[in-house]
């Protein structure tokens, strides 16, 4: 780090956010006018750092860690970090093995190291480091990778949970439970809505309104800070009917004594909403029972498993799934991005639509073979 900075860290422990001068006064002390116009005080940094998803904040405070502690070790500047410094990173992160898996560093991981290092410029308010040379590195890497087979050539995507799949899931639930009901709604809407895990675990009972159609449920986007207001309809088959799935699964929770608050509670074995959880004495987790996403994730890739379903089952899978259905549907690509709260031009939507189009498509279609 440069001279006359300092850092401090959010409360989450995840991300790290640099100021020019951080307020380590002892209380009653002045800032000088000119300290006082490069200040940034921790609840304002922390409030920088909520706007950003935890599961972000988390993998680029990790990138920051990682890349200060190589440039202290190369004797190199951190911030702003040179053209040189960026390709020689890359370069190291490409032959280094990984504690956890033993092996380099994908160029997926590598592009999202990037953006957490230009990133850290650009909240630094410092011109981002040039790029080229460590652009030509990260290409020869997956060019080399690609010559190799190796599986890392490929981004790793999450399977697509189609109508299909969804069916073999749910086949195997017993929806005369608490916890059947519950994960048969979660599945259905998650589909429907094209929901991430953090957006459906974050869903409140008063964010789901009945209606003619079925219902309208509200969901918060928070990567493009929008809600979006889904319509919930009617599915022609009763067993993946997402209407039918969230009445049965909301009757059982009134039935529970649960009119409001979360709408995915954690269940336990014995079939019963689980009270609050507590460790030595204090209470952890949420009060009111609600799933955390990691929770609501292992629901849908335990549900995969058990029917014997084959491929990289996660907590997207539902968003995918809707994503390549709607279109083998036919559907507007545009309208597909509003119902999913897609942002406008996303890179990730596109590759779902391709991945349907490049055989609707394909130039190969009537032409006589």
């Amino acid at each position: 780090m440069d001279a006359g900075t300092s850092e401090f860290a959010v409360p989450d422990g995840g991300d790290v956010v640099e100021a020019e001068l951080v307020d380590d006064r002892p209380p009653g002390t002045e800032l000088a006018p000119v300290d006082r116009d490069r200040h940034l005080s921790p609840e304002t940094a922390a409030a920088i750092a909520a706007s950003v998803a935890s599961s972000t904040r988390r993998a680029y405070g990790a990138d920051r860690e990682a890349f200060a502690a190589w440039c202290a070790t190369e004797g190199r500047t951190v911030v702003p970090a040179s053209a040189e410094t960026m390709a020689e990173w890359v370069r190291h992160l490409t032959v280094t093995p990984r504690p956890r898996t033993g092996r380099p560093a994908g160029p997926s991981t590598i592009e999202r190291a990037l953006s957490a290092v230009t990133s850290w410029h650009e909240e630094r308010s410092r011109p981002k480091p040039t790029m080229r040379g460590a652009r030509a590195v990260l290409n020869a890497y997956k060019d080399r990778l690609a010559q190799e087979k190796a599986a890392a050539a490929q981004p790793k995507q999450a399977t697509a949970a189609l109508p299909a799949q969804i069916r073999a899931m749910l086949a195997g639930v017993d929806r005369a439970t608490l916890a059947g009901q519950r994960n048969a709604a979660l599945v259905l809407l998650g589909f429907a809505t094209a929901a991430r895990v953090s957006e459906l675990a974050a869903l409140d009972l008063a964010a789901v309104v009945e209606t003619e159609h079925g219902y309208d449920v509200t969901l918060y986007r928070k990567k493009v800070r929008k809600h979006t207001t889904n319509a919930i309809l009617y599915g022609t088959d009763p067993a993946t009917c997402p209407v039918r799935a969230l009445r049965a699964y909301l009757a059982a929770l009134a039935g529970a004594g649960r009119t409001e608050g979360p709408l995915f509670v954690r269940v336990d074995r014995w079939d019963r909403i689980s009270p609050p959880m507590t460790r030595g004495g204090r209470t952890i987790g949420d009060p009111a029972g609600r799933m955390t996403a990691e929770a609501a994730a292992e629901v849908i890739e335990r549900l995969a498993v058990a029917a014997g379903l084959t491929g990289d089952w996660s907590g997207h899978s539902l968003r995918r799934g809707f994503a390549t259905a709607a279109r083998a549907a036919g559907h507007d690509p545009l309208e597909i991005a509003r119902a999913g709260g897609w942002a406008d031009g996303s890179r990730v939507l596109a590759r779902y639509m391709d991945d349907v189009d490049r055989v609707k498509n394909s130039p190969l279609v009537g032409i006589g073979l």
